[in-house]
C-alpha cells in the first residue's frame, strides 16, 4: 500500500468504527499512520543518492538525518508525529487510547508530512 492508501485506512477507522473493530481502533489507526509516514521517508531516502543505508536504518536514526535533507521544521513535525504515533500504538495499562480528536489531527499532520517529505529539488538542501 502507498503512503496515502494507508492513511485513508487510518481515516476510515476513525471514521467509521464499528463493533467489529471496537477497542482496537486506535491503536489500528496509529499504526496505519505511522507506517504511512514511514513510507513517506523511505520514498525521500529512495531519491536521494547516497542514502541507501538510511531506509534500513532505525526510525529514531532515520529522523536525526533528516534536517540534513528537509527544513528543520519539517524535521522537527516529523519527530514530533512519529514519537506521538508510536506511543499510541502501544498498548500502556491503565491508559486511555487517544481520542478520535487527537488521531484526526495526527492524520492530518501526517498528510502534511507526506507532501512535504516527497522528494523535489526546491525543498532539498545540498
Amino acid at each position: 500500500m502507498t503512503s496515502e492508501e494507508l492513511l485513508a485506512a487510518a481515516r476510515r477507522l476513525v471514521e467509521h468504527p464499528d463493533a467489529a473493530t471496537a477497542g482496537v481502533w486506535p491503536r489500528a489507526a496509529a499504526l496505519l499512520a505511522r507506517q504511512a509516514l514511514e513510507q513517506a521517508m523511505a520514498g525521500l531516502w529512495a531519491g536521494q543518492p547516497g542514502t541507501d543505508d538510511l531506509s534500513g536504518g532505525t526510525m529514531r536514526s532515520q529522523l536525526l538525518c533528516l534536517t540534513a535533507y528537509v527544513d528543520e521544521n519539517v524535521a522537527t513535525r516529523a519527530a514530533y508525529l512519529s514519537a506521538a504515533l508510536s506511543r499510541a500504538c502501544h498498548y500502556h495499562p491503565y491508559e486511555l487510547a487517544p481520542p478520535a480528536s487527537e488521531l484526526t489531527r495526527w492524520l492530518n499532520e501526517t498528510a502534511d508530512l507526506i507532501t512535504l517529505l516527497q522528494p523535489r529539488a526546491d525543498c532539498l538542501h545540498h
